[in-house]
């Protein structure tokens, strides 16, 4: 199973326990393709967000990759619960750093 960067992890701060098991989450997600898109999303913006976006977020994990890449891609609706700013934010794409 693909894993984080190893710079993504030596320049990350330390999370909370929580945060920590969330970012496990994001990066371990059973394909690559899905461990970027999710993990370099939770990278990028979890340090900004409320507790209401670290709920999103958690509830958006129990989701299949599928899923979550088709909406993130708009090639499938979204669904009432996951709409809003986050999946806005998910849906630009800007934040995936693939290294080369």
């Amino acid at each position: 199973m693909p894993s984080e960067p190893q710079s993504e992890l030596s320049s990350q701060p330390e999370l909370s326990p929580r945060l920590g098991r969330i970012r496990f989450r994001a990066w371990h997600r059973g394909t690559r393709e899905a461990d970027y898109m999710i993990g370099c999303f939770f990278d990028r913006f979890h340090a900004a967000w409320s507790e209401n976006d670290i709920q999103w977020f958690e509830n958006l994990l129990e989701e299949d990759d599928v899923d979550i890449m088709a909406w993130a891609l708009k090639t499938f609706p979204v669904p009432e619960r996951f709409a809003g700013s986050l999946m806005t934010r998910m849906q630009q794409l800007d934040y995936v750093d693939i290294p080369r």
